[in-house]
């Protein structure tokens, strides 16, 4: 008998959030436009995950490759991120929100690492829902930062070599304490996953969906969470 089997609701989701820029040049405003949209429709999913059934939510708020947008535009979205977090600090305490940051925050204003800091802080009692940003996050990076705390170990005669394998690894990646994401869905039509969970998502399901992320409605991530229900998940194997 194989391995497969189909899960109702996924634990996990992680969204890659899509298509702000051209949802505002759409409408004849600046990319920021698109992406202060984005902010609350942010507001909205979290939201909706308790009565989903969904535990825990990824969201890629930034990539290590996002530097390389304009100044004003990488400049406008830290200010977001800033502002977002001051002000849904108490909403998302009192809603029950766990709140994790991953990515490398080096590169981050000290500034904003303290709202992250204390955010992680505030909610750290909290289970209603595991909400994580990926903030200056990418796949490749995570696993190199990774290998580098895991050969620091190994240099200092903590771990032995010989018994490193995928699990090891594993525990020195950014969502350590995460499950894997059971679905990712990628809004505004593009089909690749841009260096977003690269490890994590080896064995889960994808959804590419033609809307744009501020226009990602409460109903339609329903409707993209039933479907996941008629999937079957093998790991490999065949259907038992």
């Amino acid at each position: 008998m194989g391995n497969s089997k189909s899960i109702a609701t996924p634990e996990h989701v992680a969204i890659i959030m899509d298509g702000n820029g051209r949802w505002a040049q759409a409408r004849g405003k600046p990319r920021l436009f698109g992406h202060h949209a984005g902010a609350r429709r942010v507001r909205e999913i979290v939201e909706a995950c308790p009565d989903l059934g969904v535990k825990y939510l990824t969201i890629f708020a930034f990539s290590t490759e996002n530097w390389k947008r304009t100044q004003t535009e990488v400049s406008g979205l830290m200010k977001l991120f800033k502002r977002y977090l001051m002000s849904e600090t108490k909403e998302l305490v009192e809603a029950g929100v766990r709140v994790r940051f991953i990515g490398d925050r080096i590169k981050l204003d000290e500034n904003l690492v303290a709202l992250m800091d204390e955010l992680e802080l505030l909610t750290c009692d909290n289970d209603t829902v595991h909400l994580t940003i990926a903030l200056n996050y990418g796949g490749r990076d995570e696993v190199a930062r990774a290998t580098k705390r895991l050969s620091r170990e190994v240099a200092a005669g903590r771990i032995d070599p010989e018994t490193v394998d995928a699990e090891t690894l594993a525990r020195f990646l950014d969502t350590y304490v995460l499950p894997d994401p059971d679905l990712v869905i990628r809004t505004s039509g593009e089909a690749r996953i841009s260096n977003f969970l690269l490890w994590q998502s080896a064995y889960s399901e994808y959804v590419f969906i033609d809307t744009l992320w501020p226009d990602f409605s409460r109903d339609e991530f329903a409707r993209v969470l039933s479907s996941f229900s008629t999937r079957e998940r093998r790991y490999g194997a065949v259907p038992g």
